[in-house]
C-alpha cells in the first residue's frame, strides 16, 4: 500500500497485542498500538498479575497459624486491606510504565483512546485517521453480569482489586477459576465467603477428579460453597445487601462478586463496517493464521474466544508478528497447554483429562495418590495433596498430568515440558526423584488405581 500510515496498527496493548507490535516492529514494521484503558491489559491491571499478589496476601494468615507447631509465637497479626490495596497500585503503575516503554524502544507510537475501525485499512481514535496495511485486533475480554433484579449492585472482577472497605461477607457467583480464586482470596484474608454455583460441580472442563478434590479441600477452609444455587436478586440494605437465591434461601452479605464469564471486548470497535464475521458466541472468527474475513484484518486472544491464558496470547502474538512480517511459519501448538487455579491449594494440570483422553486412546491405565503434605505433619493444617497421571496404555505415553497441592503450578510447568516431548509411564518410573519434595510423588507412583 502507498500513502500508509503503519504497516500495522493494534487496537489493544495487552499481552497478545503488545508482543506482536514489538516482535512486528523489530522485523522493521511501522507499528502503533491504540488502547483505550491501561497498558498491559487484563493480565496486569485487573487478572494474573493482581490475582496472584492478592494469593499471597491471603496465605499469610494460615502460615501464621501454622508456624506455632514449628516453634514460632506470632503475636495477634492482624490485616490491613488498603495497605495491599495501595502497594498493589503502585506495583501495577510500576508495570504500566515498562509496557510503555517496552514499545518506546522499538519505536511503536502508543496512541491512547478507543480506536473505532472505519474500512479495511482505516482506524480512527478521536478525530485522527490512520492507514495501516494490517489491523490487529487484541482488546480481550471483558466482564459479564446478566441482567436481573438488583445485577447494577454486583462487581466484577475489574473492581474488586480496588474495593474502598474490605468485604467482610462475601458472596461470589461463578464456578469457574476466577470464582474460585476470589473465594480463596477473600476467605484467606478474613472474609465470610459463599461462593455460589448453579451447576452441581465447579471447574467444568478440568478432570472429574480435580474438581471432587477441589470442593472437599475448598470446603475445609471455611468456603461455603453452594452448588446448584443461582440468585434472583440483589436488594440493598441497611448496612450491606441481602441476596435472594432461586431456592428461597437469603444471605446477607456486604458485596457480591460476579465472576461468571467473560465476553469478547468489542463494543465501539465499528465492526459492521468491515466484513469481520462474529460467531454465534458473539468472538471474532479467525483461521488458524488469526486472519478475519476480511484479509486486512487480524485478531488474537481472548477476543476470538479461543484458550483464555496469557501465554497463549503472547504465543499468537509472536506467530502472528513473524508469520506476517518476518516470512516464517511459526504456528502455535494448542496441544498440552499448562495451566494453573491459585486456588487454596493451588491446581496445576497439564494434558488431557480422564474423560477425554479415553474418549481418544480408548484404554488408559489411571495412577493417582493422596497424601497429607509433609510440612502439615508438623503444622497441623488438615490439607491432603492429589496427583493424578494417565498413561495410553497402547503407546505408555502420559497423556495427562493433574494435581492439587502446594505449589501445583510451579511443579506443573516442568511436567509440561515432559508431556510435550511425549515422555513415557517408563521415563517417568526411571527418573530420579528429589527428596523430599511433593514432585517426586510423580516419578514414584507404581500401583495402577484403574485400568481399563
Amino acid at each position: 500500500m502507498k500513502n500508509r500510515d503503519y504497516d500495522l496498527f493494534v487496537i489493544g496493548a495487552g499481552s497478545g497485542g503488545v508482543r506482536a507490535a514489538r516482535i512486528a516492529a523489530g522485523f522493521g514494521a511501522r507499528v502503533a498500538v491504540a488502547e483505550d484503558r491501561y497498558m498491559g491489559g487484563t493480565c496486569v491491571n485487573v487478572g494474573c498479575v493482581p490475582k496472584k499478589l492478592y494469593v499471597y496476601a491471603s496465605e499469610f494468615g494460615k502460615s501464621f497459624k501454622d508456624a506455632a507447631n514449628f516453634g514460632w509465637n506470632s503475636q495477634s497479626p492482624h490485616f490491613e486491606w488498603a495497605t495491599l490495596r495501595d502497594n498493589k497500585k503502585a506495583e501495577i503503575s510500576r508495570l504500566n510504565a515498562i509496557y510503555e516503554n517496552l514499545l518506546a524502544g522499538v519505536k511503536a507510537d502508543v496512541i491512547k483512546g478507543r480506536a473505532r475501525i472505519i474500512d479495511a485499512h482505516t482506524v480512527a481514535v478521536g478525530e485522527q485517521q490512520f492507514v495501516a496495511e494490517k489491523i490487529l485486533i487484541a482488546t480481550g475480554g471483558w466482564p459479564h453480569i446478566p441482567k436481573f433484579p438488583g445485577s447494577e449492585l454486583a462487581i466484577s472482577s475489574n473492581e474488586v482489586f480496588d474495593l474502598a472497605q474490605f468485604p467482610k461477607r462475601l458472596a461470589i457467583v461463578g464456578g469457574g477459576y476466577i470464582a474460585v480464586e476470589f473465594a480463596g482470596i477473600f476467605n484467606g484474608l478474613g472474609a465470610q465467603v459463599t461462593q455460589l454455583y448453579r451447576g452441581s460441580l465447579f471447574l467444568r472442563g478440568f478432570d472429574a477428579d480435580i474438581r471432587a478434590h477441589a470442593a472437599k479441600e475448598i470446603a475445609k477452609t471455611g468456603v461455603d460453597l453452594r452448588f446448584g444455587a443461582n440468585v434472583q436478586s440483589i436488594t440493598s440494605r441497611l448496612g450491606g445487601l441481602q441476596v435472594l437465591l432461586t431456592d428461597g434461601v437469603t444471605i446477607e452479605v456486604d458485596a457480591v462478586l460476579y465472576a461468571t464469564g467473560r465476553r469478547a471486548n468489542l463494543e465501539g470497535l465499528g465492526l459492521d463496517s468491515v466484513n469481520v464475521k462474529i460467531s454465534d458466541d458473539g468472538n471474532i472468527e479467525i483461521d488458524d493464521k488469526y486472519c478475519t474475513s476480511e484479509p486486512s484484518i487480524f485478531a488474537l486472544g481472548d477476543v476470538t474466544g479461543g484458550i483464555e491464558l496469557t501465554p497463549v496470547a503472547l504465543a499468537e502474538g509472536m506467530s502472528f508478528a513473524r508469520r506476517q512480517f518476518g516470512g516464517l511459519q511459526d504456528a502455535v501448538d494448542y496441544d498440552f497447554i499448562p495451566t494453573a487455579v491459585f486456588c487454596q491449594p493451588n491446581i496445576g494440570t497439564v494434558g488431557l483429562t480422564e474423560d477425554a483422553a479415553r474418549a481418544r486412546f480408548g484404554k488408559l491405565r489411571v495412577f493417582k495418590s493422596v497424601f497429607k503434605p509433609m510440612k502439615h505433619t508438623l503444622s497441623g493444617r488438615d490439607e491432603q495433596t492429589f496427583m493424578k497421571l494417565i498413561v495410553d496404555s497402547a503407546s505408555d505415553r502420559v497423556v495427562g498430568a493433574h494435581m492439587m497441592g502446594p505449589d501445583a503450578g510451579e511443579i506443573m510447568q516442568g511436567i509440561a515440558i515432559a508431556l510435550r516431548a511425549g515422555a513415557t509411564k517408563a521415563v517417568f518410573d526411571t527418573t530420579i526423584g528429589i527428596h523430599p519434595t511433593a514432585a517426586e510423588e510423580l516419578v514414584t507412583m507404581r500401583d495402577v488405581w484403574r485400568e481399563d
